[in-house]
Formats: C-alpha cells, structure tokens, sequence
C-alpha cells in the first residue's frame, strides 16, 4: 500500500505542504509549469533549493505579478477581503482536474465553517482574510494537484505542532493558534511543540484536516523517499516539514481498550448492551468468563473503539451495564487490507471479503449472502458455499 506520513514537528502551512509534496513529484518542473498555466493570471509559483539548520529541502515561492506575497516582518501582508462565494467561483472558473477541484472547494469550506463559527456569522456573510488571497489559493491548489497525481493510498500524519505565545494578523495581534485555526484543528491530535509563535496556518490546518486519513507515529513501512519543505522563518529547531513516501503491508492503528467486570448482569442485559455498544461505533466487542470476590462466576466486557469514539461508549458501558467503573488503556493494532468483490453464482451475487498484507492473502464469502442462499434453496450452509465458488 503506498503510503504518505507527514511529519510536522514544526507544524504546517500551505507552502511547506507544497514544497515536501512536491520533492516527491517525478517531474516537479513539469508540474510546476501545468500549475502556473492553470492559477489566476498574474499568479506564478516557483521552488529553489533551500536549507535549514543543516537539512536541505525546497523551498517555495507565489509571487503575484511580479511580487512575492506572504511576509513582511515575519507576518503575512493584510489583503482585501474576499467572500466565501468569490473565492468558491474563481475555484470552478480554472481548468483543472475535476478531484482536484473537488478537494480545493472541500478546503475552502472547511475555512469559511470555521471562520463562521469563529465570528457568529452565516457562511454566506464571511469574508476571508489571509486564507482569502492569492498565494493561499496557489498553496491550496497546489497540494490539492500533488496530492492528486501522486495518490496516496494512505495518507497518515503525526500530531501538529501549533507553536505558542501570538501572531499578528488581520484581526490585530491574537493568541497561538489563532481562533479560527484552532477550530480548523478540533479532533486532530496536536501540541505546543518546542517554539514560539505561529507553527500551524490556517491553510495548513484545512488542508490537514482534509487528506490526513489517521494520525499518529510513523506507520511500519519501507520509506523510499523523504520530500522536505522548508518555512519562512528561521528557529532554533529546523523549521521543516517531511513527507515520507513508501510502502505499508497493512494498517498499523491506535486503538482503545475499554474493560469492566460485571456479576450481577443477566445474559439478556449482556446480549442487549453489545448490541448497543456495536451500533455507537464498537470495532469488536466481546466476552470473557472470570472470577471475582466472594467466589462469584462473572462476566468481563471488553469494548475496541477507534479514540474518538471513546466517550460515547463509555456512556453507553454506564448506560446499558450494572458497572461502576470502566477501565481503558491504549494499543497498537495491525491490521490487514480489507476488500470487497462480488461473485456472480447459480444462486444469486455473493460477496466476497478480501485481507491481504504481510505477506498474507485470504478471502470469504459474505455470511450473510451464504444465509440467504441457504434459506432460498433449502440447502444447508456447506452446500451454500459450495455453490458459491462456482463461476457464474
């Protein structure tokens, strides 16, 4: 499966994104020449070879006709502001591929939600600042483009260093991260990291939230190449960002592990209380029989659950069992690469679920399509799934 980890010790932003990516494009000038002829006229992105703190990467440029925008003093030029509509139709107006355009509308809404929420207005009512000039545009479009042509299977990211103390922007001088960054964040896992100031834009924040697919450390996987993207400003740490490209046999996923001993539970509560764990989201959930004080036989409830679904499940455990507590700890799972795949038969379409990785390949036809043939013809389950391996 190949895989793309984003490491972003020193946070992101939309021209770092653009220059990893683009290290890793086998034909960057050749992208970058199909990128300027598709921007605004006026627009031209360029990339030079740069170096921070002894690790050499590339390093963006969006100059617009003739002048670079982005900083002044360690701070972005204040520009107009540009309404959510406008920003949205000059997206459809440009010829690019239809994914393309497709993620760069799912960005900028992204940013007009969270900017909506930030000021209590309609979407439709938002102007955007910084987000809403032209080099965001061209930073956006251009990841979204990479991202496109290099298709990733699976896109992981560490957790987001979001720097600390303030930053100047439109608005005046706001807290790290600003209001509508951290809104852009909410649900990704992020940290302080080791620096101050402003690590994480806004941009970088949409265009994460968007593509990253899990976070968390690197995957198992075999790197075969490393993109760096440099920053504008110069730390203490290096301020880069990699993107790891290669190969992963299977998934390697944080999970939980949520525990409760119960004795005093009838095996309908039990049967009831799993059903209601699978449908708030439950991965598995399962039985062990123990022993508990006083000699009592008792049952252990075991729940595994993605992190966000953490709460509502252990609501769920209080609600539906006799428990007092709920113990949880956290783990790493490897899992196979599931699919599906239908088989047409004598009997009917039977599905059939796929699992390969680490060297392991399996499939199965589909129980419950196996039950209806069963049910259909009067055979038994054995027979079902002999007459599904039939070629149709």
């Amino acid at each position: 499966m190949k895989t793309l980890y984003l490491e972003c010790n020193m946070g992101a932003a939309g021209d770092m994104l653009t220059a990893a990516l683009l290290e890793l494009h086998p034909e960057p000038g050749a992208f970058l020449e199909k990128l300027n002829a598709a921007l605004p006229e006026g627009v031209a992105v360029s990339a030079e070879k740069d170096e921070k703190r002894g690790i050499r990467g590339t390093h963006v440029h969006v100059n617009i006709h003739g002048e670079e925008e982005g900083q002044v003093d360690g701070h972005r030029h204040h520009h107009p502001h540009t309404s959510v509509s406008e920003i949205l139709e000059r997206i459809r107006g440009l010829e690019i591929p239809e994914r393309v355009q497709e993620d760069a509308l799912a960005v900028y809404r992204r940013i007009a939600e969270a900017e909506s929420e930030v000021h209590g207005e309609p979407v439709e009512n938002i102007h955007l600042h910084e987000v809403g000039s032209l080099d965001a545009l061209a930073d956006v479009l251009a990841v979204c483009w990479l991202l496109c042509d290099l298709a990733p299977q699976k896109i992981v990211c560490s957790p987001i260093a979001v720097g600390s103390g303030t930053v100047k922007c439109a608005h005046g001088i706001l807290p790290v991260p600003a209001p509508a960054t951290e809104r852009l964040l909410r649900g990704l896992p992020v940290w302080a990291g080791s620096e101050k100031g402003e690590l994480c834009t806004p941009t970088g924040a949409a265009l994460l939230g968007h593509f990253a697919q899990t976070f968390g450390a690197m995957p198992a996987m075999v790197p075969e190449r490393c993109g760096v993207g440099t920053g504008h400003k110069d730390f203490a740490t290096a301020n880069v960002l990699r993107a790891f490209w290669g190969e992963s046999e299977g998934e390697r996923e944080a999970i939980l592990e949520l525990k409760c001993n119960l004795d005093d539970s009838t095996g309908e509560e039990l049967g009831f209380a799993m059903e209601q764990l699978f449908e708030a989201g439950a991965l598995d959930v399962f039985t062990t029989p123990i022993g508990m004080k006083k000699d009592r036989p008792a049952i252990m409830l075991t729940v595994l659950c993605k992190p966000e679904k953490r709460d509502e499940l252990i609501r769920c455990l209080f609600r539906h069992t006799t428990t007092l507590g709920v113990r949880e700890s956290a783990c790493l799972r490897s899992a196979l690469r599931r699919g599906f795949y239908t088989v047409q038969t004598e009997a009917g379409p039977v599905r059939f679920k796929t699992a390969e990785g680490f060297g392991v390949s399996r499939e199965k036809a589909e129980f419950e399509d196996l039950a209806r043939i069963a049910r259909e013809q009067g055979i038994s389950l054995r027979e079902a799934a002999a007459l599904a391996e039939l070629e149709p």
